[in-house]
């Protein structure tokens, strides 16, 4: 079957992996915080990005190569990492991994995840980002860092701004919890999608697995809904935290969560080696700006490279992202929308997909490579 006839933008994969997922995985994966406001502007804000088409440039193949922090890239685009993978799919990380090595691009794993770096490492290509949910206790946070390096992944992602556990009102509606518990509510809905439910049984219900090393006994009656494990090792980092990480991790270190131009200013500073501009898809802050609005301020505020995320949706949509300053965009939900859709083949399909995209609307701005690309404008109605 040609996936592109009937998979041929993320829209269609999103449909198909809504119709695949129990309504509380799905309700976790797609949601995000308050009324959604700020997960609705990430999308507003791209769709104002204009770029002026440009004419009479001949045949040529654009070139979709990028150079990020001493690594040569074939794909401006990388998979970002998200909480509880494993919940989506079964084996998601896994799955996610090989696409990712396949296709030499990035692929990021969470602290939080539903597997740990030791299992990831047989799986991974050669531009593991590992994030990090900062640890309190500075014996963990080495420990977590030793196993990452361990295990091969190359770069560390501190990510800022989830300094409290975000309500998500609209998860808390669904009835999942951390870790999941098959209430008969859940049960039914997993009953009415037998893939899902096939694959979990012979996996089992995931956890955070690279915690139980940590918090072997630790008591998780009283944490919110939203909340997991996680949260009782985890500290609100501040400025002594980044210098600590930028001591004690010897390779590429990025500042996940950025928003604000003067705190680029100070990492830049501090030591990192990338500024990545996110508001978490909206699932932190509900009043915060769209990623696409803080980008250019962010991007004249740095010399850095500028990495971008939220609501990116397609090959154009990153385009956008690189004509506001970005250097690289990382998409998360796509790609778990992509594993849901069409189990791992899926994931493969949305990379050609992007692929695709990228040289046709590079094609009409006549834009040969990513550097070529014409001064964005504003498409708001007048």
């Amino acid at each position: 079957m040609d996936l592109h006839a009937t998979y041929p933008a993320l829209s269609d994969l999103r449909s198909r992996a809504q119709s695949r997922l129990p309504k509380f995985v799905w309700e976790y994966l797609d949601s995000a915080t308050g009324t959604e406001a700020t997960k609705h502007r990430n999308r507003a804000a791209l769709d104002r990005v204009g770029l002026m088409p440009s004419v009479l440039h001949g045949e040529f193949t654009p070139d979709l190569s990028v150079d990020l922090m001493g690594r040569k890239l074939p794909l401006p685009f990388g998979m970002s990492p998200l909480g509880m993978s494993g919940l989506i799919w079964p084996d998601a990380e896994a799955h996610l991994a090989r696409a990712a090595g396949r296709a030499g691009i990035p692929f990021g794993l969470s602290t939080v995840a539903a597997t740990c770096p030791e299992d990831v490492a047989p799986h991974l290509g050669a531009h593991g980002w590992f994030q990090l949910y900062p640890p309190r206790d500075p014996e963990i946070r080495t420990d977590m860092l030793a196993r990452a390096k361990a295990a091969g992944f190359t770069t560390l992602v501190l990510t800022v701004d989830v300094p409290v556990a975000s309500r998500r009102e609209r998860q808390t509606r669904s009835g999942l919890t951390s870790p999941p518990k098959l209430t008969p509510r859940l049960m039914a809905q997993v009953a009415m999608r037998p893939a899902w439910a096939m694959g979990m049984a012979r996996r089992g219900l995931p956890h955070m697995k690279m915690l139980d090393k940590y918090t072997e006994g630790t008591a998780t009656a009283n944490l919110p809904p939203t909340a997991h494990v996680g949260y009782l090792l985890r500290t609100a980092p501040d400025w002594d935290y980044l210098h600590w990480l930028r001591d004690h991790w010897q390779g590429p270190l990025v500042i996940k969560g950025v928003l604000r131009p003067e705190d680029a200013t100070k990492m830049e500073k501090a030591g990192a080696d990338a500024i990545w501009v996110s508001n978490h898809a909206g699932r932190q802050f509900d009043a915060a700006p769209a990623s696409a609005e803080a980008l250019p301020a962010i991007r004249a505020a740095t010399k850095l490279p500028v990495i971008f995320d939220s609501g990116v949706e397609s090959g154009l949509d990153i385009l956008r992202a690189f004509a506001l300053g970005a250097d690289f965009v990382m998409l998360g939900r796509a790609f778990h929308f992509a594993l849901a859709a069409l189990g791992p083949r899926g994931v493969d399909h949305l990379i050609d997909v992007l692929a695709r995209d990228l040289t046709a609307n590079m094609g009409q701005l006549g834009a040969r490579n990513l550097r070529d690309l014409p001064p964005p404008f504003d498409l708001s109605p007048l």
